[in-house]
């Protein structure tokens, strides 16, 4: 899709409301229309969630699960102007960026291990691509699972997962428009749409936005545009049928990360956290078309038993450039590599910032996943005891077409002193072909046992059959795997008194197998699939609906997968993560609301009989984390309520290609604060919410990742950023 100007994209945004539902059925009577008055609390009791989705296969209790599930309301992402899923999850201390780089995706780690970005991401409890950036317009709330999910995912990273709940329609009508300026002069509007035919049959909930990109790092710029619907279509008091798609399309110039410096493997100082390294006047926007469409069927047999069929594709379009930063690793034979790679260099920059620029690019990707899902749920009883019933059947489908990068070296340069070649002819791209397909075939069943009053058993299995295919860009097959696998998952929850839970866990989850980063002997292959296991001991209280307290200690196995120094991308021994998290949150006053989140976390290589990262902490993976925010609603001023989030993060390894050896010195940790403001007040008749913000208050440089991904590359955390917002009810 071609760009456009800002004010083009607009028309977006009135074409969702010209041909909405809502638009078409409003009234002409002023008076019928007219606003409700406004209506301004201290505080929202409520916005901490209290039920999620994605610790089971329906909406449970979170005190009655026996899982570490964090909720980010839609309130809570309304407040602080939440535009990706990067600026969500600050607020959980167990989920780490992992190559959050502008331009690309959201990408995160779990529990110190990283997400596969087509396996833990889901949408109403059905797998999406992550690949590219998820729109957050669309969005109820967001459901964190940490720790291990096969029983309810099958193949998925151990860390955990990540579960987007779409907006539904609203039984009252609903029309929201929003418009922010942020950054070096970001444009953002928006419009959400919402409501019920008379007879409440039909329902529609319409959400659009347009968006002119202008990071904060220079050169950085581009435009979104998205637009999305879910409809209800209650055919019967018994049955529910549910419809949403959605589209976007992204064009933005993505922003390289940085490399150690020289033999001695030094961290760069003097860096700009603004600094741009794919500023050539060739560089190319990654270009990403993406859609999904999902379906879901509810049908209440009786009181007891009811049934739900449920479908999503997600489909992924891309062109993918940039003008890469890349030290004296891509040179195999450094007799002829430049003179600033020493003889000993297997990764990193010269010595003085000097490094090697490749155009690297490919066009015309295409990536999807289909999957499907039908449940069967209910209760009985069985003598003494009560069962919640779920059983259940899924079915994937995956196919990746892609083309191999072309990967031309253009010159030198320098991170100090860039060298720019305006007279380059860029690299011709390579055709695509079908590089991967995986066949998906799951049976899962879930026993919840009420054995007393205050004892619960839950006991599930999932047996996986996996058929997975990949393949070179001659057609030759490259790997196949065809295996199945058998997943426990079993948990006891004990309840002390009705406010107070605590619960243990077993459960064993399919890792999807990492790929192959480039430059090793067997780049872009992904591994087999292999099992994880976590044990888990828990407690969740809430003695008042203004408190709520857990703390969970885990440990996860897996196996650990790294570049050895041939270099081949390999599975040697295990890799251990051991940690204690806490959360906690209170309404001090009935003004103030504090709360925090804490995560202390050792993760360790054990058994690879390679002295470069046996027993030494992964890379990426901080020994502590925390993030403590508050709200305030100003006493006297009810429409004005303030927010503060502090984050914090401890030293961490920067393991290149988790080539821990190569380390002299940690990435160091970090202090954030970000403050932020919303006011609401009554125009007229029309109901205005005014926000403000301003993350990275004292503008701190830091290393916000420090990822082992392609080849190992650190990226700086934001500067100080300022947003200002208008939400309008009309």
């Amino acid at each position: 899709m071609p760009a456009f100007p800002f004010r083009h994209k607009l028309s977006v945004l009135a074409v969702a409301c010209t041909f909405s539902p809502a638009a078409l059925a409003q009234s002409t009577d002023t008076e019928d229309s007219a606003l409700p008055e406004l209506v301004v609390s201290s505080a929202s009791a409520d916005a901490k969630a209290r039920r999620a989705s994605i610790g089971s296969f329906s909406d449970q209790s979170l005190l009655e699960t026996p899982a570490s599930i964090t909720v980010v309301t839609q309130e809570q992402m309304q407040d602080r102007s939440v535009r990706s899923a990067t600026d969500a999850v600050k607020w959980d201390a167990s989920v780490q960026n992992s190559y959050n780089a502008v331009g690309l995706a959201d990408w995160f780690a779990i529990r110190g291990f990283v997400l596969d970005q087509g396996a833990n991401y889901r949408k109403d409890g059905l797998v999406i691509l992550a690949q590219a950036m998820v729109p957050m317009e669309n969005k109820e709330r967001i459901e964190i699972l940490k720790g291990l999910a096969g029983l309810q995912s099958g193949i998925a990273a151990a860390g955990g997962m990540l579960n987007y709940v779409t907006k539904r329609p609203t039984d009252t009508p609903l029309h929201t428009a929003t418009f922010e300026v942020r950054e070096r002069g970001t444009v953002y509007s928006a419009v959400d749409i919402g409501g019920r035919t008379e007879n409440g049959i039909f329902g529609y909930r319409i959400n659009a936005a347009a968006e002119d990109i202008k990071s904060y790092i220079d050169g950085s710029t581009g435009h979104r545009n998205f637009i999305s619907g879910a409809f209800d279509f209650h055919l019967s008091p018994r049955a529910l049928l549910q419809l949403d798609l959605d589209y976007q399309h992204k064009s933005q110039l993505t922003v390289p990360g940085f490399q150690l410096l020289g033999p001695e493997q030094r961290i760069p100082t003097g860096i700009r956290a603004k600094q741009m390294l794919n500023d050539q006047s060739w560089s190319s926007p990654v270009v990403d078309d993406s859609h999904n469409i999902g379906v879901k069927f509810n049908y209440t047999l009786n009181d007891h038993w009811r049934t739900t069929l449920q479908a999503n594709q997600s489909v992924l379009h891309r062109d993918d450039a940039v003008a890469l930063p890349s030290g004296c690793w891509n040179f195999n034979d450094l007799a002829n590599a430049p003179a600033y790679c020493p003889t000993n260099a297997t990764v990193g920059y010269g010595s003085s910032g000097q490094y090697a620029l490749y155009d690297l690019r490919r066009k015309n990707d295409k990536r999807s996943i289909t999957t499907t899902q039908a449940l069967l749920q209910g209760d009985a009883i069985t003598g003494t005891i009560k069962h919640d019933l779920t059983v259940g059947l899924s079915a994937l489908r995956r196919r990746d077409h892609f083309a191999d990068y072309a990967f031309q070296y253009v010159g030198d340069s320098n991170i100090y002193n860039p060298v720019y070649y305006d007279n380059y002819s860029t690299a011709a791209v390579n055709p695509v072909h079908l590089r991967r397909k995986d066949e998906e075939r799951a049976i899962f069943v879930q026993d919840v046992m009420a054995l007393n009053d205050q004892l619960k058993l839950h006991a599930g299995v999932r047996y996986v059959a996996l058929k997975r295919d990949q393949f070179n860009s001659s057609g030759v097959t490259t790997r196949s795997t065809d295996d199945n696998f058998i997943l426990p998952n079993v948990a006891l929850v004990y309840s002390l008194q009705p406010t107070v839970a605590l619960y243990g866990s077993y459960a064993e989850g399919l890792e999807p197998g990492g790929e192959a980063p480039t430059g090793t002997t067997n780049a872009e292959i992904i591994m087999d699939p292999s099992k994880s296991r976590q044990m888990e001991l828990g407690v969740k209280a809430e003695p008042t609906k203004d408190i709520n307290l857990s703390a969970a200690i885990f440990q996860i196995k897996r196996n650990n997968e790294y570049v050895d120094a041939t270099p081949t991308y390999v599975v040697a021994g295990k890799q251990i993560n051991r940690g204690l998290e806490l959360a906690a949150q209170s309404r001090m006053t009935r003004d103030w609301m504090l709360g925090g989140s804490f995560t202390a976390l050792q993760a360790k290589a054990e058994g690879t009989d390679d002295a470069r990262i046996e027993g030494k902490q992964v890379g990426n993976v901080p020994r502590f984390k925390s993030a403590v925010y508050s709200e305030y609603a100003w006493p006297g001023l009810p429409a004005l309520k303030l927010n503060a989030t502090w984050l914090y993060s401890s030293s961490k390894n920067f393991a290149p290609s988790n080539d821990i050896a190569a380390l002299n010195k940690k990435v160091e940790g970090y202090h954030v604060l970000n403050l932020g403001a919303r006011y609401t007040a009554k125009l007229g008749n029309t109901a205005t919410t005014f926000r403000a913000g301003v993350d990275n208050v004292f503008n701190k440089f830091y290393w916000g990742d420090a990822s082992s991904a392609f080849g190992g590359y650190m990226i700086p955390g934001a500067p100080r950023v300022f947003r200002v917002s208008a939400q309008i009810d009309f």
